[in-house]
């Protein structure tokens, strides 16, 4: 007799006998193994109403609306052979963590120094008054009442070094280093994002002196005349209640925040005691250039580069414009090399070729700047840029 033959018989013999809940319950389990689910699934409800408590039913009910896995079977029966999916063996598992450990923010001690930025001698020099200074002279600080509390708002073209900057001061201190961005505090469920821009200042706190880098901030930190997401300003209260040592004491907390469009900054983040100091990053002058491309060259196979035209040719060139730039120097000089079949040096004319095809990323940015800087610069908070922009002739 064939299975569906059998589940006849038995559906005939549970509608004449419908309270044999085992009777009914046999033939939920055929149709399970059958694939016909919803029938089962019937069967199984209608057991339970005469037998709420049976546990037999409650199981099989559960077996019937667990989706089936089609490789289960073959996992088991090859299981001497393929290891199961999705498990890590436990020599690989990592030790759990509790404590201070046990936290969402990595906390760094970066190695690179001050003197490891090329340029950006206007910015040293504010970053030495605001926090570098006050923080080696523990004595004159007392003496002049001045706190470590404090904040700076770094801002210019995109790849300019903002980010290594900020390392670089936590280096210089031997300080520890956080750095966050909108995906590391940005949370789905309400109250997330407060609960992790809290946990990010406790962290801080804990491992004070500590330098906060907020990258981007101005995704974090958007003007809220311009959102409305009641979720995003919440958000920035937060942020603002942090700042403000309201939820802890941040002295020894310097918070470095860096952002490619302050204009679209929320202008509570730059009041006094806050992000209450600016500095515009600019792209590198003709020293820092020759420096950046000394640096990305170091250790690269080079020959009758001139450095000067290089440097000539490259004014309004970000950092990273000059990285990708020997970058492509060092792929036209090893492309040759591999079809000439004879290695050679970089040249020259792999630059050339190189700044034929390249262009400056600065190029929007400023435009935008530039705009900003003759249209929006009422209370003269861009005059930094406004100045800029007149050496260069671009405004």
């Amino acid at each position: 007799m064939t299975d569906d033959a059998v589940i006849a018989s038995l559906a005939k013999a549970v509608e004449a006998q419908p309270d044999d809940v085992p009777l009914r319950l046999h033939l939920a389990q055929l149709l399970v193994n059958a694939g016909r689910t919803d029938e089962a699934v019937t069967q199984i409800a209608a057991a339970l109403q005469r037998e709420p408590d049976n546990a037999s039913a409650r199981r099989l009910m559960t077996s019937a609306l667990t989706p089936a896995d089609p490789l289960a079977a073959y996992e088991e029966e090859l299981s001497d052979i393929v290891p199961p999916r999705f498990t890590v063996p436990a020599d690989e598992r990592p030790e759990p963590v509790a404590g201070e450990d046990d936290r969402i923010f990595d906390v760094e001690r970066p190695k690179v120094k001050l003197a490891d930025v090329g340029g950006m001698v206007d910015v040293k020099k504010r970053l030495d008054l605001a926090f570098l200074a006050p923080l080696r002279n523990p004595e004159l600080r007392g003496l002049y009442g001045k706190s470590l509390r404090g904040g700076l708002l770094l801002y210019g073209p995109p790849g300019c070094g903002k980010t290594f900057l900020a390392r670089a001061v936590a280096g210089e201190l031997e300080a520890k280093f956080l750095s966050v961005s909108l995906a590391d505090v940005l949370d789905m469920w309400v109250g997330g994002t407060e609960r992790n821009l809290h946990e990010l200042f406790l962290t801080a706190r804990r491992n004070a002196p500590c330098v906060v880098f907020l990258d981007e901030v101005d995704a974090l930190a958007l003007k809220r005349s311009k959102t409305t997401s009641t979720g995003m300003r919440t958000a920035i209260n937060q942020l603002l209640a942090e700042l403000d040592g309201m939820e802890g004491d941040n002295d020894g907390i310097f918070v470095l925040a860096a952002t490619n469009a302050p204009w679209d900054v929320d202008p509570a983040l730059q009041r006094p005691g806050r992000l209450d100091r600016t500095m515009l990053v600019l792209p590198p002058d003709a020293p820092a250039r020759a420096s950046i491309l000394q640096y990305h060259l170091r250790e690269r196979p080079i020959a009758r580069i001139d450095l000067d035209a290089l440097v000539a040719a490259t004014e309004h060139w970000s950092g990273a414009d000059l990285e990708h730039l020997c970058e492509s120097a060092a792929e036209y000089a090893m492309h040759d090399s591999i079809t000439s079949g004879t290695v050679r040096m970089m040249e020259q004319k792999d630059f050339t070729k190189a700044l034929g095809e390249l262009r400056p990323s600065t190029g929007p940015w400023l435009e935008t700047a530039r705009n900003v800087a003759m249209f929006a610069n009422g209370d003269g908070q861009y005059d930094d840029l406004a100045a800029y922009l007149r050496r260069r002739k671009l405004l």
